[in-house]
């Protein structure tokens, strides 16, 4: 029997911020408060994930600019590791860079092969101020760096080169919410 809730059970799931939307392409603010306002965002971000089937959610992502993010992503041996992290930073990110595909729910239905490395260390503090460190591997590595990116203002889409970026971006034009690939030709 669990003793604790299961995360975002009492969420509220918002609505996704889409390629196109400032707030997913600015960088995004340390929080400074804390307290119930910050745990009932992590319960949303956790909500919101599971209803959209991620691994991971910013908070940039549901349109909140702060420094914000979750995670319920398995690494290549299939551990799953489970959390939140405020105003994380990312303080190592090595080995080996492989390049596989990856997803993003601001940019739905698509994906693109993407060189990350396979080891990343994040450090920040939970909802309640305690410190994290998170270590991460293989896909769980991966996650990490996407989760970071996005609170830089970054999309996976920005880490895609040559051939491969233009059917990209011909993909996304196709999209309805496709406007946005204007921002990410203007960044290159």
């Amino acid at each position: 029997m669990r003793n604790r809730p299961i995360p975002g059970s009492s969420g509220v799931v918002r609505t996704m911020t889409l390629l196109g939307d400032p707030v997913l392409h600015a960088p995004c603010a340390p929080v400074t408060e804390f307290g119930p306002g910050l745990d009932a965002l992590v319960e949303s971000l956790f909500a919101t994930m599971y209803a959209a089937h991620g691994v991971g959610l910013a908070a940039n992502q549901v349109g909140v600019g702060l420094r914000v993010f979750v995670y319920d992503c398995p690494d290549d041996e299939e551990v799953r590791h489970l959390g939140h992290v405020v105003n994380p930073r990312l303080v190592e990110a090595d080995g080996d860079a492989y390049r596989g595909p990856e997803g993003c729910l601001s940019l739905p239905g698509l994906e693109a092969p993407v060189a990350r490395f396979d080891r990343a260390v994040v450090e920040g503090v939970r909802t309640d101020g305690t410190p994290v460190r998170i270590e991460g591997t293989g896909f769980f590595a991966r996650c990490l760096l996407h989760e970071m990116d996005h609170l830089e203002g970054r999309v996976y889409a920005e880490h895609v080169t040559g051939w491969r970026r233009s059917r990209l971006l011909r993909a996304i034009r196709k999209r309805p919410w496709g406007a946005g690939a204007a921002v990410l030709e203007a960044r290159t």
